[in-house]
């Protein structure tokens, strides 16, 4: 059976390739519900909580995902398996946005719209992965 309630953002996919910015997402929209804490260690969230919590996550989580995670109680415990699932994804888009970030100004772009296109998704996957961008 399909969901029957809408999606409040994009699941994260099977293959984790949206995994990076699905936290991001996935934590402001429980931190807009106060259920921030229930992904975080030493939490004291209620039970009442924390099943929202596991809810909403399950949720926004791809059917195979829910099926493989669904003997897990609590949100933090979704939340960490997660993260040991899909973490790796910094250390395999990192390496790619740098090099594009030094090939940026080599490459020939027709309008600047282009290259500020360009520019701003390789700026967002590198702070994505926690690299800070400076002006030097």
């Amino acid at each position: 059976m399909s969901n029957l309630t809408k999606l409040e953002f994009t699941a994260l996919d099977i293959s984790g390739k949206n995994y990076l910015s699905w936290i991001l997402v996935a934590e402001l929209h429980l931190e807009a519900r106060n259920l921030g804490n229930t992904i975080k260690e030493g939490n004291s969230a209620t039970l009442q909580e924390r099943a929202q919590a596991l809810i909403f996550l399950r949720h926004h989580v791809h059917e195979g995902l829910k099926t493989k995670y669904l003997t897990v109680k609590y949100p933090l415990t979704l939340w960490n398996n997660l993260r040991d699932r899909y973490d790796h994804q910094r250390s395999v888009i990192l390496p790619k946005a740098r090099q594009d970030w030094v090939q940026l100004r080599l490459q020939d772009f027709k309008s600047i719209s282009e290259y500020n296109s360009a520019l701003f998704k390789i700026t967002s996957l590198l702070q994505l992965c926690g690299d800070k961008i400076t002006n030097e």
